[in-house]
């Protein structure tokens, strides 16, 4: 094992001893580390977005921490420790990529994705032998829910569950708009959200045909929308004014402003 790697293994190790580790790190579990591995995977997330790279080689150590503690938890406990952990990544990686490791031939991405889902199937149907296991089994319930979205739908059509492209997508797109504002005029909020909930359903559906990252097109827009409306509040700061002094009209003509002083944005 890499030397720099069994020092942050024995850290760890050493953090956690009982006659004289930490106290705050000796408290936790498998459950009241969730938050953190969540937090530190979207701050690598972040450090990408921006291209800080020497901030993603702090961020990637820091994530690679919670998978030590979480290996270290388990080894105290006599489930499995780091080395069983590294080496299951490595047969996963082996076993979903024969045409690399193996003879088989992908001749489009399509074809090797496809090969990858059938890999994860046939895990999901041996680690589930005991129970009638869902094509839709193993799609993480805490995912946000954008992602979620698109890796049920992708399992599905896998599986033949889709439209075979586009056109009928926006159709589709357009009846659940109209279902929207139908349960808008019947007042009823519960039909509401079930309605939009169906929208934004579709709408990944539809970014999956059309090859877009939903959740990257959704922070995208909203990071646009952040930077033309601060483009709003340093206008009216300079007028001497507050949001709330302007109307609505005057707000509308500093938005299109933004587009075009922003528009390379």
């Amino acid at each position: 094992m890499l030397k720099n790697t069994q020092q942050l293994l024995d850290l760890m190790a050493r953090l956690r001893r009982p006659e004289d580790g930490c106290s705050w790190d000796l408290k936790q579990d498998f459950a009241s580390l969730i938050p953190y591995v969540i937090e530190e995977a979207y701050e690598v997330a972040d450090a990408i977005e921006r291209n800080d790279l020497d901030d993603l080689r702090s961020e990637l150590g820091d994530l690679l921490l919670q998978v030590v503690f979480h290996s270290q938890i388990a080894n105290e406990r006599g489930l499995f420790n780091f080395e069983e952990v590294s080496a299951g990544i490595c047969e996963k990686l082996i076993r979903r990529h024969p045409h690399v490791f193996s003879d088989a031939v992908f001749n489009t991405d399509a074809e090797r994705h496809q090969a990858w889902e059938q890999a994860k199937a046939s895990e999901r149907q041996e680690k589930n032998k005991a129970a009638q296991s869902s094509v839709l089994s193993g799609v993480a319930g805490n995912l946000p829910a954008l992602i979620e979205c698109e890796k049920i739908q992708d399992r599905a059509a896998l599986h033949g569950f889709d439209w075979p492209d586009v056109p009928p997508v926006f159709a589709k797109v357009q009846e659940e708009l109209e279902e929207v504002k139908e349960a808008w005029e019947s007042g009823d909020q519960a039909h509401i959200q079930e309605e939009i909930g169906d929208l934004l359903l579709v709408a990944v559906n539809l970014a999956r045909h059309l090859k877009v990252n939903p959740e990257i097109a959704l922070k995208e827009s909203t990071r646009k929308f952040s930077r033309r409306f601060q483009y709003i509040e340093r206008q009216v700061e300079a007028s001497g004014r507050s949001l709330i002094d302007c109307e609505l009209m005057e707000l509308d003509a500093f938005w299109d402003e933004a587009k075009m002083a922003l528009k390379r944005d």
